[in-house]
């Protein structure tokens, strides 16, 4: 018996890799992944070509595009998975035992809320026990069926909302209750971080009773879209104005001063780049560059029209307080906010899409390097973890880290990089085979 994993995306670069990563053993024993795109805005189907047996376009909506994936399926059984969700590591192994030995032709694994709120491990404790209860699966449960009996009772009702609570209800009617699998599919907890906890669970009552109850699809769908709509993100650069003698001033130690400010204005330039594609990609909303010493240097001016993003000048007396003032203005607009420099030639758009994915579900995401300290910080609201942490040390970061757990902050660790701030550090960078420069090494900016 073989699956064939259904995953309906819209808008899901930042998650759509982590999703179908783990997913990749599976094809290689044969299974099937199908991945079905409502039209993104953004680069999803791009990025989920490589890592499914079919990517395609179908008309938009939940509904309609699991109906087009189980379609264009070959197996004898669909399982269908959001693009937050994470299946368990023995779920399949699971499904493959106990469906033939239950008699069932259906089912749906337990589920988890990854999230800070402790509330969230009852939210799904409480949908497990009422979906045992009734009878009826969820979106989020990893729902699984017989392709045969899918097609039987018609598929998925194309309705904005709800659908997964009417192919339930068919599903029980045509061949009896569902398999409930114990393993749990984890899936995100950013509707509910974004709203808070009890809010969301107030909300989601209201529209499944007036689902119940009769009301519109169309118009209960309007009210969630609109509710659970997550922040913009803001993209911080902070990078100083590339006068020789006073950048990459210990590589200028072994280079000298204007070879020093060119390698600057160049890895300016590749962070620029990286970011642009990371907004073209609709991973991060806007792209800020936050000048020093001051904001009117030349080369500023000329980064701004060429690359289209928004100057700002940083302020405050140490690096803490620059990082505290411009992520704090971006928070205090209602926007999340991630700050990183441009040392770093190994952080590229993947790497800022895990970190948009983890500020779905974190106070906080860093992006820690190999010297002690961190290339990238990002927060989803104010946290305090920048006053007297010891910057530029090999202590940067665990000082960074016992500040979150003083205040009892959530935050999530990306993976470890590197920067360039010796000499050695430059023959790594110059040594990658897969280097290739995103701009010219030319610009207006090395006349600053």
């Amino acid at each position: 018996m073989r699956i064939s994993i259904v995953v309906p995306a819209l808008d899901e670069a930042r998650e759509i890799v982590a999703a179908l990563t783990p997913l990749q053993p599976l094809r290689a024993a044969g299974h099937e992944v199908i991945v079905v795109d409502g039209g993104s805005a953004d680069a999803t189907l791009a990025l989920a070509a490589p890592l499914a047996d079919r990517a395609f376009v179908a008309a938009k909506g939940r509904a309609p595009q699991m109906n087009a994936g189980a379609a264009a399926a070959t197996n004898d059984v669909l399982l269908f998975l959001h693009a937050d969700s994470r299946l368990p590591a023995a779920g399949v192994a699971a499904l493959l035992r106990e469906l033939p030995r239950s008699g069932r032709r259906w089912g749906r694994f337990d589920v988890a809320i990854a999230g800070r709120p402790a509330i969230l491990a009852l939210v799904a404790a409480m949908m497990n026990a009422r979906s045992r209860l009734t009878g009826i699966a969820t979106g989020d449960q990893g729902l699984f069926v017989e392709r045969a009996l899918f097609a039987a009772v018609g598929g998925y009702p194309e309705q904005p909302l709800m659908e997964d609570i009417e192919l339930s209800r068919r599903l029980k009617q045509a061949a009896g209750r569902p398999l409930c699998l114990r393993e749990r599919v984890v899936t995100s907890g950013r509707r509910w971080e974004r709203r808070g906890p009890w809010r969301t669970i107030v909300a989601m009552w209201r529209w499944r009773l007036a689902y119940w109850r009769g009301a519109d699809p169309g118009r209960l769908a309007a009210e969630y879209d609109a509710a659970l709509r997550p922040a913009p993100v803001v993209l911080q650069i902070f990078a100083k104005n590339p006068m020789p003698g006073h950048v990459k001033t210990r590589l200028a130690n072994a280079i000298g001063t204007k070879e020093a400010a060119a390698l600057y204005t160049r890895f300016v330039e590749m962070t620029l780049a990286t970011a642009v594609a990371a907004r073209a990609a609709g991973i991060v909303d806007h792209v800020e560059l936050w000048c020093a010493p001051d904001i009117d240097a030349p080369a500023f001016a000329a980064w701004s029209e060429r690359f289209g993003v928004a100057l700002k000048a940083q302020s405050g007396k140490d690096l803490g307080a620059r990082m505290r003032s411009a992520l704090g203005t971006v928070i205090d607009r209602g926007s999340r906010a991630i700050l990183i420099g441009t040392d770093c030639p190994a952080l590229d758009v993947q790497y800022l899409a895990q970190a948009v994915a983890a500020l779905d579900a974190h106070d906080a995401v860093f992006g820690p390097v190999e010297d002690g300290g961190y290339v990238l910080v990002g927060l989803a609201r104010r946290v305090e973890v920048f006053s007297g942490i010891p910057w530029s040390t090999p202590d940067t970061m665990a000082a960074t880290r016992a500040q979150l757990i003083s205040q009892g902050s959530t935050w999530q660790e990306l993976p470890l990089l590197w920067d360039v701030d010796e000499p050695t550090d430059l023959l790594r960078w110059e040594a990658l085979a897969d280097r290739a420069p995103c701009v010219p090494a030319s610009s207006p900016a090395t006349a600053a």
